[in-house]
């Protein structure tokens, strides 16, 4: 069946095109560069397209009599919804490996029509938010009676340059947890903990993850707090942007800031990816006491997004599921990180 990778021109795109070819695979790759898009192409032996996501008949018309599409091509912010609705139309499953909170609100708020033209939407199915949501969603298959969550994560090998643009983009925005089952903004640097990851125990700080708004679909639990291992010395700089917070999201600030991105970031060599992996920690707990913890290691971020995103291509290509808004553990089971390549899991009664 006929499927397209959307901004396979890009640093994950690409990751992901050679891997989809290596496991025999054969995607339509596009995107707005053609000349990036035609190079890979040729290297791979693939057809291609040339398409932007400002023009939404474009996009309709290329997509039209795919099964799915995978969506690459941050940020997100901008770049999901018109694919959403160019996928929506056209009658073609959405992924995406978006990491963004608002992204997800907006994709969630298309269930019903996703429902009613048969569409799976699913964005995060990358390292935003595969591994996190399957250990949430474990930690609760375990303690249903949980309400609340605290979920972290140490991410080792550095940042693509558009994660780092996305970065960024939330600066402007600040932190943010889910209270009593709802969004609750809150300063950046919120909280600061000690994660005891299989590892090591790390100072982590809050930070507004997918999973706040994930988490919750997929597990119910009202009370959500996700949290990032950070020096300490990075987490006070943090606090000390607080002061000129609502200065970082105006358009020349934002500017200024994903210029240096274009100028410093390249995103992480295959043998730094090979170098470093992820850790992930997550708890679960009852409003009588009880609690229940996990860890989870993983192979490199960019990896285990490819390994994800195509996991869950394979599987909506090979088989019939009904339309509508899923998150990973609700359409894979809360045990699909674990059976990724490289995944480790551990449940601590």
């Amino acid at each position: 069946m006929d499927w397209l990778i959307y901004g396979a021109n890009g640093y994950t795109g690409k990751l992901t095109a050679r891997e989809a070819v290596r496991r025999g695979l054969r995607p339509i790759l596009a995107g707005r560069n053609e000349v990036q898009i035609r190079s890979l192409a040729d290297e791979l032996d693939l057809e291609y397209r040339v398409f932007g996501l400002d023009d939404a008949f474009a996009a309709l018309e290329s997509i039209d009599g795919l099964k799915l599409v995978l969506h690459c091509a941050g940020p997100f912010s901008v770049t999901s919804e018109p694919m959403i609705v160019a996928c929506l139309h056209a009658g073609v499953h959405y992924l995406d490996i978006t990491g963004e909170i608002s992204v997800f609100a907006r994709a969630h708020s298309f269930d019903s029509e996703a429902r009613r033209a048969d569409v799976v939407l699913l964005p995060g199915a990358g390292f935003d938010v595969v591994p996190s949501d399957c250990l949430a969603a474990s930690l609760v298959q375990n303690l249903p009676a949980a309400t609340r969550l605290q979920l972290a994560f140490e991410a080792g090998g550095g940042p693509s340059p558009g994660t780092a643009k996305t970065s960024v983009e939330g600066l402007g925005n600040g932190g943010c947890i889910r209270q009593d089952g709802k969004l609750r903004k809150v300063p950046l640097a919120w909280k600061t903990r000690t994660v005891p990851f299989a590892h090591a125990e790390r100072t982590a700080v809050t930070i507004p993850w997918g999973d706040v708004y994930t988490a919750f679909i997929s597990t119910g639990v009202p009370d959500i707090e996700v949290y990032m291992a950070i020096p300490p010395s990075t987490i006070s700089g943090l606090k000390r942007l607080r002061w000129i917070q609502p200065l970082l999201g105006l358009g020349f600030i934002q500017s200024l800031l994903k210029n240096r991105v274009d100028k410093k970031v390249r995103g992480p060599s295959a043998e730094t990816r090979q170098s470093s992996d992820a850790q992930l920690w997550g708890e679960a707990a009852c409003s009588d006491g009880r609690s229940l913890q996990a860890t989870m290691t993983t192979p490199n971020g960019y990896d285990l997004t490819v390994n994800a995103s195509l996991g869950i291509t394979e599987f909506l290509l090979n088989n019939d599921v009904e339309g509508g808004y899923y998150t990973p553990s609700l359409l894979m089971g809360a045990g699909f990180a674990s059976s990724l390549p490289g995944v480790t899991f551990n449940l601590k009664s």
